[in-house]
């Protein structure tokens, strides 16, 4: 009996994925969630506007989008100041990784990241012969001097720095990244992860400009937009790197009403900002719940909070695994130390009610089982 031939790197690589989403969870204990508050969506929803040109969109669905996304491109580009030359639109952020990893590393290249970060880039890292450095946060961040230093010692092609960071919601103020950049080892890129940065304090976005071949930094629209079914992100660096992504991108991978939507999205700004006053007021309510049960919420600048359940990691999985029992989906950070904390997405009131309803319950079951 025949069947494919599998590369060496692929019979190596373990068949997982980085996260298994709420819908397998909801068929695996075959009930739907009461509240949806772990995958780091927008709950609060796009604009009217971005649905409204979605809609009109899906009229002519049976034509592939702009392969060059051009329109979103040039609004973009106005939207930062920069040139369309310095814009690529892709996949959401996860299919810019994969094309970034996919044109810098390969078999046994040296990427360096923090231990516990987006799991997503390891996941391109290993699939393209990548080896993974790690260095462990500090106060909870994100150290991007050891990751510097750490890439000048193995030779790293990319260090993978978010800021605001996921899964802790901590955050470093752009300009002492950019004032770090000296230190940034000859033919290293960094990767800017800024996925978060409109629900951000002003200062958290860097400062460099869009011109230099040094960092490469990552936006989208699956969060603060609220558009993350629509899967669209954008990167924006030096113009040589970004027309490299032409060699390797799905050039049909973008749909025509995703690129309408994050247009009419983007020129939606009153919009944004009513929705960053919801998130901000649903990090205090948070807040408020979880000192209500006697534990600590972290600031956060994302549209998440994480929350620290005061013990380790198995408390804190024994805490995940009741709320998900109850109906509210929740998601935890993998590494220690910072697995022992829960992670919480911001959303309208009735969803942290069924949290703050279910959080007691949870403790009360973690406590029994330690």
């Amino acid at each position: 009996m025949t069947g494919p031939r599998y590369t060496p790197l692929a019979l190596s690589l373990p068949a997982a994925v980085p996260f298994v989403g709420p819908e397998t969870h909801e068929r695996e204990r075959g009930a739907p969630f009461a509240a949806r508050l772990g995958a780091n969506e927008n709950i609060f929803g796009p604009s009217p506007r971005a649905v409204e040109a979605m809609a009109q969109a899906a009229a002519e669905i049976w034509k592939y989008g702009d392969a060059q996304s051009h329109d979103l491109r040039l609004a973009l580009a106005a939207h930062h100041g920069v040139q369309p030359e310095n814009i690529m639109v892709g996949e959401g952020i996860d299919g810019l990784l994969g094309c970034l990893v996919r044109l810098l590393i390969g078999q046994g290249d040296a990427v360096v990241t923090s231990l516990g970060a987006y799991p997503t880039f390891n996941y391109h890292v290993a699939g393209f012969g990548g080896v993974i450095h790690t260095v462990p946060y500090k106060d909870d961040r994100e150290d991007f001097a050891a990751l510097f230093a750490r890439a000048a010692e193995v030779d790293a092609r990319i260090v993978y720095l978010a800021n605001p960071d996921n899964p802790m919601g901590s955050w470093h103020k752009g300009a002492e990244i950019a004032a770090a950049l000296d230190t940034l080892p000859e033919g290293c890129l960094l990767l800017l992860d800024e996925a978060y940065v409109e629900c951000a304090p002003e200062g958290t976005a860097a400062p460099v400009s869009a011109d230099d071949p040094r960092v490469i930094r990552m936006r989208t629209f699956s969060k603060a937009y609220g558009m993350a079914g629509a899967r669209v992100g954008y990167a924006l660096g030096h113009p040589e790197l970004i027309a490299a992504f032409n060699k390797v991108r799905n050039h049909f991978g973008m749909n025509r009403a995703a690129q309408a939507g994050a247009l009419a999205a983007l020129q939606d700004q009153d919009w944004l900002a009513q929705v960053l006053a919801q998130i901000e007021g649903a990090r205090a309510k948070i807040a408020e719940i979880t000192a209500q049960n006697g534990l600590s919420a972290l600031p956060s600048a994302t549209n998440f909070v994480a929350i620290d359940c005061g013990r380790d990691g198995a408390f804190a999985k024994a805490v995940l695994d009741s709320l998900v029992d109850q109906g509210v989906f929740v998601r935890m950070p993998f590494a220690a130390p910072q697995n022992r904390c829960i992670r919480v997405s911001c959303g309208p009131d009735a969803e942290l009610e069924a949290f703050a309803a279910a959080l007691p319950r949870a403790l009360e079951a973690a406590h029994g089982a330690g």
